[in-house]
């Protein structure tokens, strides 16, 4: 394994896929900088970082002059190159196969169903000042609920973790995603006490990364429940 270089990572923590690198490097303790970006203020779209990155998205990552950008291929790429452990991307070809696996399914699955309940919920009120629109609500939840069903009955089955016995990339992008309705006060795994089982093993193989990466959720939400 390669010497741990420093890594720098540009990062929103309101941003469920940086959460997940977050989390990721932090347990692991792998040497690294983070250059905070606020996406509310627009600082993804200065020249500065739009050189750095044109499609003007988190995470970005830099090693030694290399910028990777997109969060699968960034955790991806840490956990070939450096010595962490093997369980969170395995090496042995049919265990990989599964977090692949379920990595392409969570660009389509996860990732949009529970953004779009947060989104609706929390980021459109709160930036036009309107209130919620319940019905786009309520069919964004029921989508989001076909999806956990999925993601239980697909990939958690009855094994501790998503992609079996141990954690993996996988659990930290998965969990990130169904942690960003907390946003707005809501637990959508409330009525899946698997998932719920699943949670609890993820934040307690991280430890306090979890919260540490989460304290910026944590924050919209409790100002959002102080103005109720």
């Amino acid at each position: 394994m390669a010497a741990r270089q420093l890594v720098e990572v540009y990062l929103d923590l309101l941003s469920q896929p940086c959460r997940a690198l977050h989390i990721l490097l932090n347990c692991n303790k792998v040497p690294h900088t983070v250059r905070a970006v606020a996406l509310r203020k627009g600082e993804h779209r200065t020249p500065e970082f739009t050189k750095l990155n044109p499609m003007q998205k988190v995470p970005v990552m830099v090693v030694n002059g290399f910028v990777l950008t997109e969060s699968d291929a960034i955790m991806k790429y840490l956990a070939t190159k450096y010595d962490i452990p093997e369980h969170w991307y395995p090496r042995q070809p049919e265990r990989r196969a599964r977090v692949d696996e379920y990595t392409a399914w969570h660009h389509n699955n996860t990732r949009p169903h529970a953004t779009k309940v947060f989104i609706l919920e929390v980021l459109l009120p709160t930036q036009s000042g309107s209130q919620v629109d319940e019905v786009r609500l309520n069919r964004a939840l029921s989508e989001l609920a076909d999806t956990l069903d999925k993601l239980e009955s697909m990939f958690l089955r009855h094994q501790p973790f998503l992609c079996g016995d141990d954690i993996t990339l996988a659990d930290l992008l998965a969990i990130c995603e169904l942690m960003q309705p907390m946003g707005g006060g809501r637990d959508v795994l409330q009525q899946h006490p698997q998932l719920q089982r699943w949670r609890s093993r993820v934040q307690s193989a991280v430890g306090e990364s979890f919260d540490r990466a989460h304290a910026v959720l944590y924050g919209v939400r409790d100002r959002r429940k102080a103005k109720l």
